[in-house]
């Protein structure tokens, strides 16, 4: 099984992957996952959307149980969500049906899931201290981060000017930057996705009871990636158009 377990993890891999977190951590339990999927009928798919349905149930456990032991239990669920998430992208490799549709829906419930747990972390933080603000500052970060989201599937497509995503259904525009700006530029975007990216660091917080960490640094990289996106699409499109030659 193990030596399966392996050639799977070794054949499936992204030539890039996204992070450490995810290649290392993620990938390998995924492995297994897609190891007892290869032989049946379940597609990517159908993975994808359990991944959705186990989130929500995390975001369920968030929202509605006080305590320390829901809160990293609803972790645990959490990134269980995230290995499924791993494996449908996995199962597709193997079975060398990768298509750009299933990236597509891939990302759409990433980020559907990424707006469900922060709302549920609003609500439970809201539930634990009474503190109304909590709710108000909630809805606004779902709106930055939805915003966001809208903004950045507008600036990836092609009558945008965008390069086609990588073979790995990646960004092609992702770190490449040059100069001392650039590098500098490249690190910041980089500390950010590790913020945004699931997040890979909440069953941190939720091991030492501080789900408010997650919750402030991602509603606040959420703010200023609006911010950045918005502004790049006015300086692009909203300039005065040339004055025209008298005659």
């Amino acid at each position: 099984m193990w030596a399966a377990v392996r050639d799977i993890y070794r054949s499936s891999k992204k030539r890039q992957d996204i992070n450490w977190f995810t290649q290392h951590i993620a990938r390998p339990p995924a492995a297994v996952v897609v190891w007892g999927l290869a032989g049946t009928p379940v597609t990517p798919n159908q993975v994808t959307f359990l991944s959705m349905v186990v989130c929500a149930g995390a975001g369920a456990m968030l929202a509605l149980l006080p305590g320390h032991l829901w809160l990293v239990l609803a972790a645990a669920v959490y990134e269980l969500s995230f290995i499924l998430d791993c494996a449908d992208g996995m199962l597709a490799r193997i079975r060398k049906i990768a298509s750009p549709l299933g990236h597509l829906l891939d990302f759409l419930m990433d980020e559907l899931k990424a707006m469900l747990i922060f709302g549920c972390v609003a609500i439970r933080m809201w539930r634990d201290t009474g503190d109304e603000r909590l709710l108000l500052i909630g809805i606004g970060g779902v709106f930055c981060l939805a915003s966001g989201i809208a903004l950045t599937s507008f600036m990836r497509r092609p009558e945008y000017g965008a390069k086609p995503p990588t073979e790995d259904g990646q960004p092609a525009e992702v770190g490449k930057r040059r100069g001392p700006v650039g590098m500098v530029l490249n690190a910041l975007e980089w500390s950010a996705r590790i913020v945004v990216h699931y997040p890979q660091y909440i069953w941190i917080c939720a091991a030492v009871n501080r789900i408010d960490i997650y919750f402030w640094a991602y509603a606040a990289v959420n703010v200023l990636y609006l911010a950045k996106a918005f502004l790049q699409i006015v300086l692009r499109l909203g300039r005065f158009a040339p004055a025209k030659a008298a005659t």
